[in-house]
């Protein structure tokens, strides 16, 4: 099992989330950090061992860009390839993730999903997704990796998408976070399980799912490819 994160985004505690993770979804400078951010985390993760993955959002600061735009698929490409390029211009990446808006409408629009596995493509690595929607289909489409994500600190609906952060108890306590993080890696249905960066107490939410990870006999590594 794989432990990723969402880092480089400012939120203030990415240097305990890299201590407990194997591979780091960084923000490349748009959706919310800078550009000294993102090449700092580049360098930090490293010079740790850690993981590079490209953490692409909509620009929409005022948002977090967690703001749908109405944007072609296209301009969804374009947006994309300008910042995995900008990140894979100062570390090697393995893998390509949206942050979130964009993650979601690349879930649930093929031609979106599409548009991120060709970015991928032309950069040799897969992409992540939550197993049954579109950016793992379009993975397949486009024959490259295709990694199942799972969320450890959010709740997950039954169809596998996750809870609006609007809705009471979409973000889970430590407590919570682990028990699900074990059942999500014991089901064989995912290859990574993600912890948020900027969710409050985010270190000790990594530090507590890696631990009990460890604790059920489950060891964890950097995606392969």
């Amino acid at each position: 099992m794989n432990i990723n994160a969402d880092i480089g985004e400012g939120a203030g505690e990415d240097e305990a989330i890299l201590a407990c993770v194997d591979s780091a979804n960084i923000a490349c400078g748009v959706h919310a950090g800078s550009a000294s951010i993102t090449i700092a985390t580049a360098w930090r993760c490293r010079t740790l061992g850690v993981q590079v993955g490209a953490h692409p959002g909509y620009d929409d600061r005022s948002g977090f860009g967690r703001i749908e735009r109405s944007m072609s698929a296209s301009e969804i490409e374009a947006l994309i390839a300008f910042q995995v390029a900008s990140l894979a211009a100062v570390a090697p990446i393995a893998y390509i993730k949206p942050h979130g808006a964009l993650y979601h409408r690349c879930q649930r629009d093929p031609e979106a999903a599409d548009a991120l596995a060709r970015v991928a493509k032309a950069h040799g690595v897969g992409v992540l997704g939550q197993p049954g929607f579109e950016i793992v289909a379009a993975a397949e489409r486009a024959g490259i990796p295709g990694y199942r994500e799972g969320f450890a600190d959010r709740l997950m609906l039954p169809d596998g998408s996750l809870a609006p952060r609007s809705q009471a108890g979409a973000v889970l306590d430590p407590n919570l976070a682990t028990q699900q993080a074990v059942s999500l890696a014991r089901s064989g249905g995912y290859d990574t399980i993600c912890v948020h960066g900027d969710t409050r107490g985010a270190g000790q939410v990594a530090a507590a799912v890696r631990n009990a990870l460890r604790e059920a006999g489950i060891e964890t590594m950097p995606l392969r490819p």
